[in-house]
Order: structure tokens, then C-alpha cells, then sequence
């Protein structure tokens, strides 16, 4: 194993998984596993890249810590020579973390300075500037985020955000710098680590200045972004003869199907939308779900009753009525109660013979993949970007699509039930 990653949600952890996998077009990619926990046995020797979902996003940022650290010794025992924490490219985290304390531990376990901050993912829109993290032409406390019902972030400088939750001020490399190439870059980032920044911001516009980052960070043991700083890393594997470069397979799993929606985000809502335009969709509201109206078997029956007209279930229609339930019942509550309703659902279809499982949102993704079981997937090609095909083998096997919830093209669902299906 090269390269080792550290994600802290289920969808990311898909989203630099495929990233690994194809790398630079044209040149190939990495053999790429996604563990869907941290594993106890050695990986297989065939593995070049490793990527580790944790659900880590929002728990307390102690416990973010001790998941990292775990992952991360697996991963050097497996022998990586790199390690990529990866959090969300909208930054999401609390005033606490656990961005700041994760990465700042790692740097420590690993004895690295000026380690490289970059949430920048250009093909989803999100660039970093100046220091503040823009999401198209908005800058991230615009860009609805601010409304996010779990990690609100109402501050798109993303160095005082990193500062909040770290023990010191981080240090930063502008586009200028990025922009001259990787050896500017590199000198500017041994300057930082001279001065003593264990963390480095670093603004990036496109997916050349990314590339830019991984040349300039080839010798680097840590890195921390979104999937798109990933995207140069398997280059310098390859050109050093360490790897072949691969591509991936896409699996072709025939068999029932269910959608299954956590995500309140307006970019799956319209994905939503469309889907019910032809397809069977059942709303079930939070309300409903905290007093115990709906349950689980609820939405097994309305997903076998429509079998084979790809159904989709989803909780909310709207942001505003989970802040409301939220209010209500407690944001945890909410939350715990939400993922288990998820999870008994997934584990029930896929006990009853669903074959191709979708899935929405980071959290709801967590809960499902957990539930399951799983293990570790193969990664496939990308249904859209940032959201590969993933087969689970075994004597019953499971393809599944993990979308983020901002993620995705308008008729995404309809799009990665084909997929999973070969065609």
C-alpha cells in the first residue's frame, strides 16, 4: 500500500476513492480498496491505495481524534508512504473540529510541518481564494451552507475557521504562489514549515493548481483536503515505477433496487424532483419519524411494492423542518433516530434480496454502510463526479452509490441505479 486515507464520512471516503482510482486521465490510477471500518487484518498486497471511512464528521472532536489516529497506524503498518485526511470540500465542522484537532494529530504522529490545507474541489465548484472557500460564485457562508442543519458554516475564511479549532495559527500559500508551479510551491512551503506552521492553507482555483499540490507534496508523509487533492498522488507513484496505474471495473449487479434520501440539500432535492417525475417517491416527514408513526417496515413494504420502478424513500422535504424537529426533539435525537431508521431499513431490503442499493447523503450513507456490515468494497467508475459505482463481493453481492448530498447530476438516481445494473 502507497498512499493512505483517512476520510471522516462514508461518502467522501467513495468521492477519494475513485479520485485514487483513475487519476490523471490518461495515465491511469492506483488499485484502490475502500474499508468501510477500520480493518484488523492486513490488507490484500494487491492494494496500492487504501481509504478508510470513518463516521467522524461530527462526533466529539476526542473521539475524531482517537478514530484518526487508529486509522492511520493500520495504514502505516500496511506500509503507506503517504497519508491524505479528508474532510468535506465545504469544510463542514463545528467551532470545536474536527478538522483542526485531526489534522494538527496526524502532523504530530507523523512528525510533519506545514502540512497542506486544501478543500478546493474545482469540477463541484468549490475553490479556495485568498483564503475563503467560495461553492460556485458564492462564498461559503452564502452558499446555503450556513442553513446546514448539523455543521452550519457561517464563515467562509477558512483560515480563521482553522485557527478557532487549532492550538496555532496556520500558516497560507496564495494562488499566486500555486499559480508559478510546483517548485515555487514547494519552497513556500518549506518556508512555512520553517517558521513552525504545523498547518498550511493553500489556494487553489482548478484542477492544474491541485495537480500543482501533489507535485509539490510528493515527498510529503500528510495532506489534507477534499478528494481533488488527491487528484495528482498516484502521478508521483508512477513515475517513481511503484505503480502500473489502473483502471477500474464497473460492477454488474442485476437484481431489485431501492434509493434511499438523508439529504435535505437543495442539489438533491432537485434530484429528487425529477426522479418522482417517473418514479415512485415516498416522503416521510421527521415528525413522523420521532413519534413513531412511520417505522422502518413502512418503508421496506412501499420499496417492495414498487420493485422495479426504482423507489425512493426520503425524510424531509425541507430544511426548515428538520431545524424544526431539531428544535423539538433535540439535534442529536433527531439525528440517531434518523440513521437507525436507515440502517433497519437498508439491512431489511438487503436480507429480502435488494441487489442495488443508492443512497443519499453523508450521514444516511454512514448509517446504511454500517448497518450492513460491509467490510471493504471494490471501486468502480464514476456515475457521476465524485460518486463511483462500489461493488461489496461475497456470495450475495451488493452494488451500492454513496452521494453526498450536494453532489450529483439532476437525474443522478435514476442515472446510478442503470449504472450499478451494467448498463
Amino acid at each position: 500500500m502507497l498512499i493512505g486515507v483517512i476520510a471522516d464520512d462514508f461518502t467522501g471516503a467513495s468521492d477519494i476513492a475513485v479520485t485514487l482510482s483513475k487519476g490523471i486521465a490518461g495515465e491511469g490510477g492506483l488499485k484502490t480498496t475502500l474499508y468501510l471500518t477500520t480493518p484488523e487484518q492486513a490488507a490484500s498486497l494487491d492494494v496500492e491505495a487504501g481509504v478508510i471511512a470513518l463516521k467522524s464528521r461530527s462526533v466529539p472532536a476526542a473521539e475524531a481524534v482517537a478514530l484518526s489516529l487508529a486509522a492511520c497506524r493500520w495504514l502505516l503498518a500496511q506500509g503507506c508512504e503517504q497519508i491524505v485526511f479528508k474532510y468535506c470540500s465545504t469544510f463542514d465542522s463545528t467551532a470545536d473540529g474536527n478538522i483542526g484537532p485531526v489534522a494538527e494529530a496526524l502532523a504530530s504522529l507523523l512528525g510533519e510541518k506545514a502540512v497542506p490545507v486544501c478543500p478546493s474541489f474545482p469540477a463541484m465548484g468549490r475553490t479556495v481564494y485568498q483564503g475563503h472557500l467560495f461553492v460556485q460564485d458564492r462564498l461559503l457562508n452564502e452558499s446555503g451552507m450556513e442553513h446546514h442543519p448539523l455543521t452550519p458554516m457561517k464563515d467562509a475564511d477558512i483560515r480563521r475557521v482553522l485557527k478557532q479549532q487549532s492550538t496555532s495559527t496556520p500558516g497560507f500559500i496564495a494562488w499566486q504562489t500555486v499559480h508559478q508551479g510546483a517548485e515555487a510551491l514547494r519552497e513556500a512551503l518549506n518556508k512555512s514549515a520553517a517558521n513552525g506552521d504545523t498547518l498550511t492553507i493553500i489556494d487553489a482555483l482548478s484542477d492544474e493548481d491541485l495537480i500543482t499540490i501533489a507535485k509539490a507534496s510528493a515527498d510529503s508523509r500528510l495532506l489534507t483536503g477534499g478528494s481533488g487533492i488527491a487528484m495528482g498522488l498516484p502521478h508521483n507513484f508512477i513515475a517513481r515505477g511503484l505503480a502500473s496505474g489502473s483502471q477500474s471495473d464497473v460492477p454488474h449487479i442485476d437484481g431489485p433496487e431501492a434509493i434511499l434520501v438523508g439529504s435535505c440539500s437543495s442539489t438533491t432535492l432537485r434530484q429528487i424532483s425529477e426522479h418522482a417525475k417517473s418514479h415512485p417517491v415516498m416522503m416521510v416527514s421527521v415528525d413522523d419519524v420521532m413519534t413513531g408513526k412511520v417505522n422502518a417496515a413502512q418503508l421496506v413494504d412501499f420499496i417492495q411494492t414498487n420493485q422495479g420502478k426504482s423507489p425512493l424513500v426520503f425524510t424531509s422535504g425541507d430544511k426548515a423542518d428538520v431545524i424544526r424537529a431539531q428544535n423539538t426533539y433535540g439535534r442529536e435525537q433527531v439525528s440517531s433516530t434518523l440513521d437507525a431508521l436507515f440502517g433497519t431499513t437498508a439491512k431489511s431490503l438487503v436480507d429480502s434480496g435488494i441487489r442495488r442499493l443508492v443512497v443519499g447523503g453523508g450521514e444516511t450513507s454512514g448509517a446504511v454502510v454500517s448497518a450492513l456490515h460491509l467490510g471493504e468494497l471494490k471501486i468502480g467508475n464514476e456515475i457521476d463526479t465524485g460518486v463511483p459505482a462500489l461493488l461489496s463481493p461475497g456470495e450475495k453481492p451488493l452494488a451500492l452509490a454513496l452521494k453526498s448530498g450536494n453532489f450529483g447530476s439532476t437525474d443522478f438516481f435514476s442515472k446510478a441505479v442503470t449504472t450499478l445494473q451494467g448498463k
